[in-house]
C-alpha cells in the first residue's frame, strides 16, 4: 500500500510533534514545500515580539545570525523527520543535535516584519548524521547561508 502523501502546509502544531524545541526557541512556523529526502522550504515569521529583540539591539532590532542558523538547522531536522514519515516511527523519537557549521555567510540583516524563508537541501546522510546545504531568504533575497551537520544524539 503506498504511503499517504503529506498534506502541506505543515503547521506549527505538527512541527511541535516533530521537534523538541519550544518557546522561545522554536524558530520554524510552517513548512510550505517538501521533497522527501531532498529539500524543504519552511517559514519563520519574524515579529517585534521575539524575546531576543529586547537586547539585540535596543532601538535597532536585528535577529541574531546564530538564530538564523538555528532556524535553518531546525528546518533540516524537519526535513529528516518528515522524510521518515510513518516508515520509521522508532526514529521519530530520536533527538538530532547541531554538531558543525561550515561556510556560514551573512549578507543582510533580518528585522521585525520579515518573512524568513528557510530552504534546506540534504547533501548526504551517513549513518546517524545528516549534512545540509542551507539558505535563508527574505523577499527572495539571500540573507544567510551555511552547510550544517546534525547527528543523532546518544540516549
Amino acid at each position: 500500500m503506498p504511503a499517504t502523501p503529506l498534506a502541506l502546509p505543515v503547521d506549527v502544531t505538527r512541527i511541535q510533534q516533530l521537534l523538541p524545541h519550544r518557546y522561545p526557541f522554536l524558530l520554524v512556523d510552517r513548512v510550505i514545500e517538501l521533497e522527501p529526502d531532498k529539500r524543504i522550504l519552511a517559514i519563520k515569521n519574524v515579529t517585534i515580539n521575539e524575546p531576543f529583540f529586547q537586547g539585540h539591539f535596543p532601538g535597532h532590532a536585528v535577529m541574531p545570525g546564530v538564530l538564523v542558523l538555528e532556524a535553518l538547522a531546525q528546518a533540516g531536522g524537519l526535513l529528516t523527520q518528515l522524510s521518515l514519515g510513518e516508515a520509521a516511527p522508532d526514529k521519530q523519537d530520536k533527538l538530532f543535535y547541531l554538531v558543525k557549521i561550515d561556510n556560514a555567510r551573512f549578507s543582510s540583516m533580518v528585522v521585525p516584519g520579515d518573512r524568513l524563508e528557510l530552504e534546506v537541501k540534504l547533501k548526504r546522510m551517513i549513518r546517524n548524521m545528516a549534512m545540509y546545504e542551507c539558505a535563508a531568504r527574505v523577499d527572495g533575497k539571500q540573507v544567510a547561508s551555511a552547510d550544517i551537520l546534525c547527528a543523532e544524539g546518544r540516549g
